[in-house]
């Protein structure tokens, strides 16, 4: 394996230089720079992280918690991230965790400060800000990842998304096609994150007087499987509803599943809507509507955020950014009401 001090040798540099041209640092001219890359390609220089991180006293990495890979919206979103990351000349170590506080545990032990410089941690039920706090008093830099609780901000800088405001546009999405029966799907249970979404689905029906009885809910899981068998119990329960709201694109694709074993046609009998718009949202058929919230841009706002961290030194100080408000994307699963069902 060539080292530095070859590829300058062969450039005609110092090694300091061809750190420099690799990294994007310091000032070095054109000429310079061309020899310096024609060097390393000639003798197929990779650079030795270990070694780096050995000398410069911390790792290039950047470590993403989050709860389930099997959700699509995550390996989306960490995408996103290492896009982020890569651009700064960092790498991404992804940290699954299952839904698992001690696995999360785990990770934030494992990887705090010796595998990476920094946490990303994406914001869910299972996590412990307090764990996440005694890491911060080691010195390792955490920022929380699309938080959903506006009044209640963690002592971690953070990024938000106004989830709040989502659930109000999906339920005034509803309200403007003449839906006055909406039931609701939520994708956790009454103490959960999405607790925010439907809060602002209900502030949204409240406002326009529009009855929202405990009977048209129901809670459960952010998954296919658990929003279809929660549309099953709902309309069991509650047949005349003509539109369904669900605070996430999985459950509301479950919730379609749950219709077509009905009988019951999208949106001309039921208008679902659901909130995120991962790519499955505009692959399904009927195509969903949903309530996008800007993952790219809380990604890049939360690398941002941890450079920040990481350059000032200063890891006591709790920071956050809010996103830009979610947009609503009209698809093939809402319509205007068109007939009753009895």
């Amino acid at each position: 394996m060539s080292t530095l001090v070859e590829v300058g040798r062969l450039a005609g540099v110092t090694p300091a230089t061809v750190s420099n041209v690799l990294r994007g640092r310091g000032r070095v001219s054109d000429a310079t720079r061309e020899r310096v890359l024609a060097a390393v390609q000639q003798l197929g220089y990779r650079p030795n992280l270990n070694a780096r991180a050995l000398v410069e006293g911390r790792p290039h990495t950047i470590a993403l918690i989050v709860s389930s890979i099997a959700n699509p919206f995550y390996p989306e979103f960490a995408l996103a991230v290492e896009k982020a990351v890569r651009k700064r000349d960092y790498f991404l170590l992804v940290c699954n965790t299952n839904n698992d506080p001690a696995q999360e545990a785990a990770y934030l032990d494992a990887v705090g400060g010796s595998l990476a410089q920094g946490v990303l941690v994406m914001n869910a039920d299972f996590v412990r800000v307090e764990e996440l706090l005694a890491l911060r008093r080691r010195g390792v830099p955490v920022v929380l990842c699309m938080w959903e609780k506006p009044d209640e901000a963690p002592e971690l800088p953070y990024i938000g998304v106004d989830f709040h405001q989502a659930g109000v546009i999906a339920a005034e999405h509803l309200l403007k096609l003449g839906h006055t029966r909406i039931g609701a799907v939520v994708g956790s249970e009454p103490t959960g994150n999405h607790i925010w979404r439907y809060r602002g689905f209900c502030d949204a029906l409240a406002r326009a007087g529009v009855p929202h009885p405990p009977e048209e809910v129901r809670f459960g899981g952010d998954t296919i499987d658990a929003g279809r068998n929660a549309a099953h119990g709902l309309l069991a329960a509650v047949p005349d509803l003509s539109a369904i709201f669900v605070s996430n694109d999985l459950p509301a694709i479950g919730v379609l599943q749950a219709a077509a074993d009905l009988g019951l046609e999208v949106p001309s009998d039921l208008s679902v809507i659901g909130i995120t718009d991962i790519q499955l949202a505009h692959q399904v058929r009927p195509a969903l509507t949903t309530v996008a919230v800007p993952s790219e841009e809380a990604a890049e706002l939360a690398v941002q955020l941890m450079m920040e961290v990481i350059e000032d030194g200063n890891n006591t100080v709790p920071r956050h950014a809010m996103t830009s408000v979610p947009q609503l994307v009209v698809r093939d699963s809402t319509a205007r009401v068109r007939r009753s069902r009895n």
